[in-house]
């Protein structure tokens, strides 16, 4: 416990010294219901992440990141698992085995477009070699992605299978890095710098006492808006504003955490509902957004082992009449998410040509007090 305390003492000395707030930070309270301790996925008891940021020069801005479900043999002990398509321009690795079977067997990987092959000889190769999987035949790798190559050489492919491992093994729970970290590194959001973000909220008893955590990959368009205030509109930076330079296509990835006993079916009804926190931020699912949720469920009773003697498997599930609290949660988190990855973004020099800004708090924020979201 002592130590928990001291990784997040740690964590917000960091975030205050570079200057970056998350959005709570500075009066900004999205939704309704309160967060867990950290605001983060890994509120999820079990639920780990890792990054590997590369960072050369102006033109290399990439990375991955690794979101475990638990800290064991993710092969061996499945998660129930469920992948939704918002906008299908992407190239999500491992999606149709996880709709068929319901379950997720290895780290959820985040990274950019061209290193997905990468990525998934990295994660196959991590599962075979774990003890117990030596008669393994078959892996199937979730492996998701944005494109980065605004900022980032994109062709080159620097990110190595190395890279992925590094990032595996680096997991923890605790804190988790946002803004220009792992595969956010490179990313571009309403015009401004995005990158990773999360949030999370945890649910009273009355409603279950269930925590749900949203980690997200921000690269996309639209009309930037913050707790329903149209700042995009009021700065006249938005998508289309300027048809010979917009940045709208890109791509969401989003991954939703909760220990609520669910199964397939209704994890992806709450998959569902987690992309309408995309629209409440402002984005518009553009042609050439690739936009996927992927929610899992970490209930320790309701593992699905590799291999069973038994005939029937038994599982508890939260009923239908009691997910609508889950509903709400993974819609507040998601757009918390996506908002701290704007907030804790910094400025990057990219490519030749190539720079995008953070967001510029110093015209936005009296736009929110101007509005009441922040109180004087």
């Amino acid at each position: 416990m002592k130590n928990s305390v001291l990784l997040i003492v740690i964590f917000l000395l960091f975030q205050s010294f570079y200057g970056q707030e998350r959005i709570r930070d500075l009066g900004i309270e999205i939704g309704v219901l309160p967060t867990g301790t950290l605001n983060s996925i890994t509120d999820v008891a079990g639920v780990l992440v890792g990054h590997t940021t590369l960072v050369k020069g102006d033109s290399v801005h990439t990375g991955v990141t690794a979101i475990l479900p638990h800290s064991g043999n993710i092969f061996q002990q499945k998660v129930p698992a469920a992948i939704y398509v918002g906008n299908g321009f992407g190239k999500l690795a491992g999606i149709t085995q996880v709709n068929e079977l319901g379950n997720i067997e290895t780290p959820i990987i985040l990274t950019n477009t061209l290193s997905v092959a990468t990525a998934m000889n990295a994660v196959i190769g991590y599962t075979l070699n774990q003890a117990g999987n030596e008669n393994v035949q078959s892996v199937n790798a979730v492996v998701g992605e944005t494109n980065d190559g605004y900022l980032n050489d994109i062709r080159g492919r620097h990110i190595n299978e190395e890279d992925v491992l590094k990032a595996i093994e680096n997991a923890s729970v605790g804190p988790v890095k946002e803004g220009n970290a792992g595969a956010g590194s490179g990313t571009v959001a309403f015009g401004f710098k995005g990158g990773i973000g999360t949030a999370s909220r945890k649910l009273p008893e009355s409603l279950g006492g269930y925590t749900l955590g949203v980690i997200v990959q921000s690269n996309f368009g639209g009309v930037l808006q913050i707790a329903g205030v149209p700042v995009g509109k009021e700065l006249k930076q938005f998508s289309f504003s300027n048809k010979l330079l917009n940045n709208v296509d890109g791509s969401c990835m989003i991954v939703v955490a909760t220990d609520a006993p669910l199964d397939h079916r209704n994890l992806e009804r709450l998959a569902k509902r987690a992309f309408l926190g995309i629209a409440k931020t402002g984005g518009i699912v553009s042609n050439g957004s690739g936009d996927y949720i992927i929610a899992f469920s970490t209930a320790e009773a309701n593992r699905i082992p590799y291999s069973t003697r038994d005939n029937l498997l038994k599982q508890e599930v939260v009923p239908n009449d009691q997910m609508s609290p889950l509903f709400m949660a993974a819609i507040e988190a998601t757009e918390e998410a996506i908002l701290n990855s704007l907030f804790m973004a910094e400025a990057v020099k990219g490519k030749p040509g190539r720079n995008i800004e953070a967001l510029p708090l110093d015209k936005i924020l009296p736009i929110l007090k101007k509005n009441g979201v922040i109180k004087d």
